[in-house]
């Protein structure tokens, strides 16, 4: 009984760690701006340290956000 409980003690902290570094991850993804009547990037907002992407440098993952 005892070690059927220590598993799933286990098994719902690694799930736990597992979820929090995807929501953590997902957050750091940086915005881009796409304008809603051309569709051509307008901005991209960074928010991890050490990342300068751009319009120009887009990165491979991101989230879209469409502007006026």
């Amino acid at each position: 009984m005892k070690k059927n409980l220590f598993q799933s003690i286990f098994v719902g902290v690694i799930a736990g760690v597992v979820v929090f570094d995807a929501f953590f991850n997902a957050l750091m993804l940086p915005d881009v701006w796409f304008s809603y009547s051309t569709g051509e990037c307008v901005k991209v907002l960074n928010y991890a340290d050490g990342d300068s992407y751009s319009c120009e440098n887009m990165p491979s993952k991101f989230n879209h956000v469409w502007v006026k």
